[in-house]
Order: structure tokens, then C-alpha cells, then sequence
């Protein structure tokens, strides 16, 4: 029985005499291998993306509205709209009474034009806040300041400006005291926050925010409003989620089992459904490359078929020098698993290079990890062995003697 490196360098020495049909062999588990590493990293660079820039609530944050925060059911974003509005007096319901609720604020957003002299921005946010979302919020001034409570009671015309309006209308100077204009009313400029980029390509600087007071007459009091709570430093988190629930149901008169007319959500909602989109897309693409795969393994499958017919008298040779059937099963099946293994080790390169490319060059979100790489090779090995065994059988079943006759 021939040892283990034997079989190796036998195996290395048939595949070089053929390079070319080796090279043509391993491309195809190479483009599914590569297909398969590129979506990995990319899924995975989605899933930190997201962690770290959609569900920036932190732990200890959850927010209150009348329609669901995220939700793939569209039926039930129909139904939420007969909802009760969430108002201002719920807020302050709240702030009053949840005894674990260390700060209770709202806000609330519609999209308008904004004009600065005669340039014009669309689809630009204005956000209603009452002033402790500077502490609730996530958002950083990094310049001027936030709005106080007194200016919060008058409704006074003042906002705070995203990167992307600074830029627009304001590059090069100092944004500070100047006026913008949106729709019938102006808001004079007393800070800015610092840039908080995009996600997956949603411009997140595109806003201003307002006074919640001046936000209310500007867009009417029936708006609807997004309770924010930040619980008390020490409270058990879901305890102060209960509380407030209970309270705003015992306020709404929902009692027993009846369902709530509200919805919360928290920093696991939006992760949640992220992650259940973006494990529908990886399904997707894991099915296109094991179908690539194993369009890979047939070819290698029926290129060892013909390699075994080609080296009928070589097999001969072998069985009549002492190769058992053993040893000529093992070869083949190592000719194949290394010929995967080249076209696992490719595709793992060409896959990361291409997530490490859309990373740099696009806006994609790419992670690359080392059980990427091992899973790679592992399908590449599963290939080789599952696709190699029928042709090394059949090459360790030629009879000697009739293997020694052919030409």
C-alpha cells in the first residue's frame, strides 16, 4: 500500500501532465466557490453595517408610535393607519408616571423643500424633537448648540442642520444665524451635527430639526408623534418597557387580551428584521453557488472519466507492480479533491478581492473572515470526494489483465 505522500505526489504528477484540461476543470468550482465567498462577505459586512449605523438606539432606548417601526407584512402596516395618534399628552402622561423611565421625549418628521436664497434642496427631513432628544438621541452637535425647553414652549423658528444641508447651502461659511426657508416659515440656523453618512446608500445628513412646539404649528397638532425613552440608569430594561406599556394601555383603555394600538420598537427590532431579508437574499445566492458548485463537480466528475479510460494501461501497470485496488481508488479520489481544492483556493481569492473591491469602491458593506475562507474549503473538499468516488471506483475495478492490453 502506497503511503499517504505517495498518493500525493502521484496524484501532482498526473494533473501537471495535463495542465490545461486541469485549469479548465477547476474553473467552474472557482466561479462558485468566489460567488459564494463574495456574498458571505458581503452579507456579513451588511449585518455589522446595520448593527452599527440602523440600530444606533442603543440598549437602553425604545421608541413608541403608532405604526410598526419595521415590518415586512403590508397588511398590517394598512391596519396600523386606523390607529390612535400618539400625541404630545402621551408623552407627558409618560414622563410623568413610568417611575423607570429616566427620560421620555418625542418626535416627529415629515418631508418638505428647503431654500436657501436661490438654491433649492427636495426631500429634505424636518424633525420635530422636544429638547431632552439631545440626550436620548444619538445625534452629536458639533456645532452652535440644541434648542432649550423655554424655546420649546414658544415654538420659537430655530433649527439645527444635517451635514448634507451644511454643504449644500452653506459651504464654505458659517451656517450659524443664517435663515433657511421651509415652506411658508424660515428657521434660523443655531447648530449642526456632525455627519453621520449614509446607509446602504439613504443619505442620513439630509435633515434639519425643530422645536416639537414649532413643529406642531407648522405641520398641524393632529401629528402623529414617535415616543422615545431612555430608561433609568440601574432599571431592568424590559421592566421599564412593561411599564410604559401598561401605563399607555391603561391611558388608551385597552384592557385583557385585547391588542395594543401601538407598536414599540428597540434596537433588536430593526437587527431582527434586517436579518431576516438579508438571510432571504443569502439563501438565494448559497442556492446559485452549490448549483455552481456542483456543475463544478460534474465536470470534474466526467474529466476523471475520461482521464480513467485514457490511463487504462498506466492502471494496468500499476495493479501489476503490487498497486492494490485500494491504492488506485485513492489516487483518483486525491486527483480530484486536489483539483477542488486548487479551484477552492482561487475562488476564495477572487471572492474576497471582489468583496475587498466593492467595499472600496461602492457603497457595499464587505466583512472578511477567516470561517469564510475554511467554509470555502470545506464545500471544495465535499466536491472532490463526493463527485471523485464514482470515477476512482471505476478505475479501482478495471481487471488487470484486460488494463494491460489496451492501447
Amino acid at each position: 500500500m502506497l503511503l499517504t505522500a505517495d498518493t500525493i505526489s502521484e496524484s501532482l504528477e498526473a494533473l501537471k501532465a495535463h495542465k490545461l484540461r486541469t485549469a479548465l476543470t477547476t474553473l467552474g468550482l472557482t466561479m462558485g466557490v468566489a460567488t459564494l465567498i463574495t456574498v458571505m462577505t458581503i452579507v456579513e459586512g451588511a449585518n455589522l453595517y446595520v448593527e452599527q449605523k440602523i440600530a444606533t438606539l442603543g440598549t437602553d432606548v425604545f421608541q413608541i408610535a403608532k405604526t410598526p417601526f419595521a415590518t415586512t407584512d403590508f397588511d398590517q402596516i394598512i391596519k396600523a393607519q386606523k390607529n390612535r395618534r400618539i400625541e404630545y399628552s402621551d408623552m407627558l402622561y409618560l414622563a410623568e408616571r413610568c417611575q423607570r423611565c429616566g427620560l421620555v421625549g418625542a418626535s416627529a418628521s415629515a418631508t418638505l423643500k428647503v431654500r436657501v436664497g436661490n438654491r433649492e434642496l427636495s426631500d429634505v427631513s424636518m424633525s420635530g424633537q422636544t429638547p431632552n432628544m439631545a440626550e436620548i438621541d444619538n445625534k452629536t452637535v458639533s456645532a452652535g448648540r440644541y434648542f432649550t425647553e423655554t424655546e420649546n414652549d414658544r415654538g420659537v423658528n430655530i433649527c439645527l442642520i444635517g451635514e448634507t444641508l451644511r454643504k449644500e447651502f452653506f459651504e464654505g461659511a458659517d451656517p450659524l444665524g443664517k435663515v433657511i426657508r421651509a415652506g411658508p416659515e424660515e428657521y434660523t440656523v443655531i447648530g449642526v451635527f456632525e455627519p453621520m453618512g449614509a446607509v446602504l446608500g439613504q443619505d442620513q445628513d439630509n435633515f434639519f430639526a425643530i422645536p416639537m412646539n414649532a413643529y406642531l404649528r407648522a405641520r398641524g397638532a393632529r401629528s402623529t408623534l414617535t415616543i422615545n425613552v431612555r430608561t433609568r440608569g440601574g432599571e431592568s430594561f424590559d421592566d421599564a418597557l412593561e411599564e410604559a406599556k401598561a401605563l399607555l394601555r391603561a391611558r388608551r383603555h385597552i384592557y385583557g387580551s385585547r391588542e395594543e394600538d401601538f407598536f414599540i420598537g428597540t434596537k433588536d427590532t430593526y437587527i431582527s428584521l434586517w436579518k431576516s431579508i438579508s438571510g432571504a437574499f443569502f439563501a438565494v445566492f448559497v442556492m446559485v453557488s452549490a448549483i455552481s458548485g456542483v456543475v463544478g463537480g460534474i465536470v470534474i466528475m466526467n474529466v476523471m472519466l475520461v482521464s480513467v479510460t485514457e490511463r487504462t494501461k498506466e492502471i494496468g501497470v500499476r495493479r501489476a507492480m503490487g498497486a492494490t485496488q485500494d491504492d488506485i481508488r485513492k489516487q483518483f479520489l486525491t486527483e480530484s479533491v486536489l483539483q477542488c481544492l486548487v479551484g477552492g483556493c482561487f475562488g476564495i481569492g477572487a471572492g474576497f478581492l471582489l468583496a475587498l473591491l466593492l467595499r472600496t469602491f461602492t457603497s457595499f458593506p464587505a466583512s472578511v473572515q477567516a470561517w469564510v475562507a475554511i467554509l470555502g474549503l470545506a464545500m471544495s473538499s465535499a466536491i472532490g470526494l463526493f463527485f471523485g468516488i464514482y470515477p476512482a471506483t471505476r478505475a479501482a475495478k478495471l481487471d488487470p489483465v484486460e488494463a494491460l492490453r489496451a492501447e
